[in-house]
């Protein structure tokens, strides 16, 4: 079943996404509608490269959301890329906490993050993992506010922002979408020891094995 066509994403005074409200009913009506799919890892091609622009805002996008959120709560993720489905759409969705526990939830479609000034940034080497780098965890220094334009599920455009943890999920979601995974931003000697995580682990969840 595809999501109604008069849902639109609310939009603050300032054209901010409300993504902090409903989110559970919310989560609820996408993954209820959605069918869980196994998730793509590293050395899957559509991983390692820029996905195509979305530029049809109907059912099919709309079932594809709805199975993405479907997706990452049987992975127990709190972001998720179309690509980590083995779809070829700059497409991600979120359920995510901020450092403050504030729950946000939303879907971003043709992303594009928001260079920041560099005197602007606070980075913060938190660990972070990713669900198409199963059971593997690295620090990784990314900057601690971060911003994203792109367009809802219906096409309108829109705005999200984020602090702290859900920062770091906006930033890591988008460069799935251009081709990058985070061990990708890692050291030689930190990206190869996050294989090694990798290959001695089992994953929680289903995957889709390489060839």
């Amino acid at each position: 079943m595809a999501q109604q066509e008069n849902q639109v994403t609310p939009i603050d005074d300032e054209g901010w996404v409300v993504d902090t409200e409903d989110c559970e009913a919310r989560e609820l009506a996408h993954r209820e509608r959605g069918t869980s799919r196994p998730i793509t890892v590293v050395g899957n091609p559509v991983l390692h490269r820029e996905c195509k622009d979305v530029t049809e805002f109907g059912d099919e996008l709309a079932q594809l959301i709805d199975d993405m959120f479907a997706s990452q709560k049987t992975a127990e993720g709190v972001g998720l890329a179309a690509n980590q489905i083995g779809v070829d759409a700059k497409v991600f969705v979120y359920d995510c906490p901020d450092d403050e526990g504030v729950r946000h939830t939303g879907v971003v479609v043709n992303p594009k993050l928001v260079e920041l000034p560099a005197g602007s940034r606070v980075l913060d080497d938190s660990n972070e993992g990713c669900l198409s780098v199963p059971t593997a965890y690295a620090s990784l220094a990314r900057p601690d506010y971060a911003e994203v334009t792109g367009q809802d599920a219906q096409g309108n455009p829109i705005k999200v922002r984020g602090t702290g943890y859900f920062a770091r999920c906006l930033q890591h979601e988008t460069d799935h979408l251009y081709g990058y995974l985070y061990i990708d931003r890692l050291s030689k000697r930190d990206r190869k020891d996050a294989l090694r995580q990798m290959a001695e682990n089992t994953p929680r969840y289903p995957v889709v094995p390489n060839d």
